[in-house]
């Protein structure tokens, strides 16, 4: 996700299957866990109460 955005044009990324499947994307784009948050929150604007519960439940 190499995709730099201005803050006005980000998408918010605030349900959980959409969550998820950001994050299985990056997954198989061979980001590792610690580089998530950090990939996702260059194109959205990521609901960090709802991708801790996604990334805790995973």
């Amino acid at each position: 996700m190499e995709r730099y955005l201005e803050d006005h044009q980000k998408r918010r990324l605030t349900e959980r299957v959409d969550i998820m499947t950001a994050i299985d994307i990056l997954k198989s784009q061979g980001y590792n866990h610690d580089e998530l948050i950090a990939e996702l929150t260059k194109v959205f604007f990521v609901d960090l109460d709802v991708y801790n519960e996604v990334v805790v439940a995973a």
